[in-house]
Formats: C-alpha cells, structure tokens, sequence
C-alpha cells in the first residue's frame, strides 16, 4: 500500500498538506490530521494558488504558508513524478514524501535558489529513487537513442522551435506522445518534463537537477531529437 493511503483514503492535514503517515521524524505539532477520499481535490483555494511565497514564514514553519506551498505546486511536481516513476499511486506518495521532507528539512535551504526550485530536486532525487527500486524500466539505451539521432545530426534537419508539448492536441496524440517521452533515458525524460512540457526557465531547470545551463541545453536538444524521430512516423507535421 502506497505511504499516506490507507482504505482508498489519503491522509492530509487539515490545512490540504498531504503528509505520508510512515515518514521518518516527528509530524509538525501545528498540523493535524484527517482522512479525505483519494480521488478528492487537495485544494480548492483559488486565491492560494496565486499567492506569492514567503520564504521567512516557510523556514519558519507556518502551517498556512505550507499550503500555499501545497496548492502552488502540487499538481506540477506530480506530473513531472509522475514522468518518473510511471504509476499514479507511487507518484501521489512521492510527491507526499517530497512535501514532508521539504517541511523537515526547510531550515536548511540555504536561499541559493527559489524555494519551490530545492522541492522540485527533493521530489526528483525521491522519484528517481523509487523508479531504481521498482525497476520500472523500459527504455532506449544510450546506443540506441544514438542510432535514432542519426537522421537529425545537423541542425538544419530540425526546427529548433519543435516543441513535444505542441504535439499533444488531442487524446490519441497525447497517448503517442507520452508513450515516446515514456522511452528516452531517464536524464533526458525529465529535461523534457521540467523545460519542455511544465515550462521551466533553463536556468531552473539546471539548479534543479545540480547541472549547468548548458547540460540542459545538450539534453534536451538530444532528447527533441529522438522524440521527434520517434514520432515521424505518427505525425506529417513535425517539421
């Protein structure tokens, strides 16, 4: 059974902050908890999902601005675990632990960087954790992916403004397009995730995976690539 579920319930504080019930190290005193149905909206302030961030109150541990925290970037931080882990109950109980260890550890963000950027690379290193355990693999190898590049070696082959996210229009397209990002490596599939289909800065997306701007440059241009050799035989629009 995923952490925080228990009988098709996930527990959540009663300010919407989802805490996995297993964790290591005391539960904030501030908050306690209920049950909600799985399949229930963790927020539904629309005014918190706007709100700006106070990074002193955060460290600092109040509750309030921990939701939102929560109502900010939850669904985002799911869909790039999601990408990751590749199952819908391994990726809600990541994305928990993600947000209890970020509370935890919140005193030692050292400001070098935007608080929601440190979350994103603590549910990242977790999701990738749980993917090694799980073995959920199903991947191009590196020499494989080589071998799909091969058609694009030059930059003129392809458009520098193809974009993955562009080509999910309609279900079936969404479908096709998620099973090919589903196959590059992983380091390739979360450059895509985080630049391509959430829209991060280049610059956020390298502090969040320790990298240099120009390695998630590399990346994604690699993994565009092989993403859109993959799809050419779907697509006629691709160029």
């Amino acid at each position: 059974m995923p952490r925080g579920t228990a009988s098709g319930f996930q527990l959540v504080s009663c300010l919407s902050f989802p805490i996995p019930v297993n964790s290591r190290g005391p539960k904030p005193a501030a908050l306690k908890f209920h049950a909600v149905p799985r399949n229930a909206s963790l927020v539904s302030d629309t005014d918190l999902s706007t709100a700006a961030l106070d990074v002193d109150r955060l460290i600092a541990g109040d509750a309030r601005e921990f939701e939102k925290l929560v109502v900010r970037e939850s669904g985002r931080l799911y869909r790039v675990i999601r990408r990751i882990v590749r199952d819908d109950d391994e990726a809600r109980s990541v994305m928990q632990e993600a947000f209890f260890q970020a509370y935890q550890r919140r005193e030692t963000f050292r400001r070098e960087s935007m608080f929601t950027t440190w979350l994103y690379a603590i549910g990242i290193n977790l999701a990738r954790a749980s993917a090694r355990k799980a073995s959920r693999t199903s991947v191009l190898s590196e020499e494989e992916l080589h071998r799909l590049q091969q058609p694009f070696v030059t930059a003129a082959s392809m458009s520098s403004e193809w974009n993955p996210a562009k080509m999910a229009e309609s279900t079936e397209r969404q479908r096709i397009v998620r099973d090919a990002i589903s196959r590059l490596p992983e380091d390739y599939r979360i450059v895509v995730s985080l630049r391509d289909i959430e829209e991060l800065a280049t610059a956020e997306v390298a502090e969040i995976l320790g990298v240099t701007e120009g390695a998630v440059r590399v990346r994604l241009h690699r993994a565009r690539k092989a993403l859109k050799e993959m799809l050419s035989g779907y697509f006629s629009d691709l160029d």
